[in-house]
């Protein structure tokens, strides 16, 4: 008889993909385990077609305790709350789902029946590891963690090659958005696509719809004559295009974002721009891949503060002439992920 084991994470795209490494040591620990998922429907679609997940559910934050409730249903014996989000541990209680694994420092932990005391605030580890430790709730004694790795369609395969029909090699995405981290300038990234395009490499400018239109003035108040050549995929693909897309790629470019992860996931190299907060430091967050990882040379800060700030200026140190040369040793060889500080 297999157990159900249900693994809570319904938000980011870097953050499904750092649980993924859960699902396959559950597949490898526990002979005959069905293995699902709980996120967001728009994240949902990562997921299609992984040897570890048997189903995905979702929900949104948003939805009525009784819809949250109904997540849990259907034979669940086990969920694991990868992140303790107090309504759908809620729910997961009135679901009367027989095992609940979750931290244990929250007031609601006692909504959990196994309880894991590791605070990941001390950042001592990266998400990945964080996540399998998670395990120990089953009285299972995780693994080292294998990097995770996404699944695709031939058919999928094929229509990342005809997004890139008609521009040149090497081809690299560059990817502005990220709303978790503090940003390089949009402006930046732009220089960078055009030097890039000049230099003879193949563009594909990538991102939702909010990225999009915080993006297109800075392309509409550029020389058509030097965007021209580069293509403007922001807001234009789905998830599983946009798959597609870095998986025919050499290299992506972004800041400490999901695509960053998706590339790491599809063994294509990255260029990751990682900000100084004390959230986001390389060792928790870093994408589990090889390429480079490019973070100023600026103190370590709790929190971003603005101008008030006497290293405001700390992503602009990373320059667009910087970023170039990364870009050509990381598409001239592959390179194992390391920290550059400038």
């Amino acid at each position: 008889m297999s157990l159900n084991v249900l693994i809570v994470r319904p938000d980011g795209i870097g953050d499904v993909l750092l649980s993924l490494p859960v699902a396959t040591q559950l597949r490898q620990l526990v002979p005959g385990v069905r293995v699902s998922f709980l996120t967001s429907p728009t994240v949902a679609p990562l997921l299609d077609q992984h040897p570890d997940v048997a189903e995905v559910r979702t929900i949104r934050l948003t939805d009525s305790l009784g819809e949250l409730r109904r997540a849990f249903s259907k034979g669940i014996e086990v969920a694991v709350f990868l992140k303790p989000f107090r309504r759908l541990m809620w729910a997961a209680w009135l679901a009367r789902v027989p095992i609940r694994v979750a931290t244990g420092y929250r007031w609601y932990s006692l909504l959990a029946n196994r309880r894991i005391y590791e605070h990941r605030s001390e950042f001592s580890k990266h998400e990945s590891e964080y996540n399998v430790e998670m395990l120990r709730g089953l009285g299972l004694n995780p693994r080292k963690v294998q990097p995770p790795m996404l699944s695709m369609t031939e058919q999928e395969r094929s229509s990342g090659v005809s997004c890139w029909a008609n521009l040149p090699s090497p081809r690299v995405v560059v990817h502005p958005g990220g709303f978790s981290a503090r940003r390089w300038r949009p402006e930046y990234y732009l220089d960078l696509a055009v030097q890039l395009v000049q230099a003879g490499y193949g563009v594909m400018l990538t991102g939702n719809e909010s990225e999009r239109r915080q993006f297109e003035p800075y392309i509409l108040s550029a020389p058509q004559s030097s965007t021209m050549m580069i293509k403007n995929g922001m807001g234009r693909l789905s998830l599983r295009q946009l798959m597609a897309v870095i998986a025919n790629a050499h290299v992506v470019v972004s800041g400490a974002t999901g695509p960053a992860h998706m590339a790491a996931a599809l063994g294509i190299p990255t260029v990751s721009l990682f900000d100084p907060r004390r959230n986001n430091l390389p060792v928790r967050w870093k994408p589990l891949g090889t390429g480079v990882l490019l973070r100023p040379d600026v103190p370590t800060c709790d929190k971003c503060i603005g101008e008030a700030c006497s290293y405001w200026d700390c992503l602009d140190r990373l320059t667009v002439d910087k970023v170039m040369t990364v870009i050509r040793q990381v598409t001239a060889r592959a390179s194992t992920l390391v920290v550059h500080h400038i």
